[in-house]
């Protein structure tokens, strides 16, 4: 079974979302859905050896609903850093995170969470996979940023994912 379906919650995402961008439940929409979520995973198979592991599905949702609270959020803040704030009163900056992480799913999601937060770009992870570069719009304070995301996100990606 794992031949045919290496990955059946991405083979259920994929028809998901194939149902979703179409804007119909149709059997044809349906069926093209599940024939594209059963070839894809089929054919990125030799590059994703590791099934990924998620040991707490309610942690994992929890983590969902936290990244979209905070990008509705985040939307917010950067319109009113766009609008508002004098362009002398901008304070971009790099900021190195250091990980904890080890698995490279998860340090995947977190550079991925990152980078759909507004204000904020996963721009490169390092070499040896221990650290991660971000831009940011506005940090007045680099290191807050650094403890925020190792403390909002990279604890909670632990918890479920590591």
């Amino acid at each position: 079974m794992s031949r045919v379906l290496p990955h059946p919650g991405l083979t259920l995402l994929l028809a998901a979302v194939w149902c979703a961008l179409v804007g119909s439940l149709s059997a044809n929409s349906v069926l093209f859905g599940v024939m594209l979520g059963v070839v894809i995973p089929a054919v990125v198979r030799p590059f994703w050896p590791e099934t990924l592991v998620v040991r707490s599905f309610p942690r994992a949702a929890g983590y969902a609903l936290l990244v979209l609270w905070d990008i509705a959020v985040s939307n917010v803040v950067v319109a009113r850093i766009v609008l508002f704030l004098p362009r002398s009163a901008l304070r971009p900056a790099w900021v190195t995170v250091p990980l904890d992480l080890t698995n490279a799913e998860a340090i995947t999601v977190l550079a991925g969470t990152i980078t759909m937060t507004p204000g904020t770009v996963t721009a490169d992870v390092s070499a040896d996979g221990r650290a991660l570069l971000i831009h940011c719009l506005h940090a007045p304070d680099p290191d807050s940023v650094r403890d925020d995301i190792k403390s909002r996100y990279e604890a909670r990606l632990k918890e479920f994912m590591e």
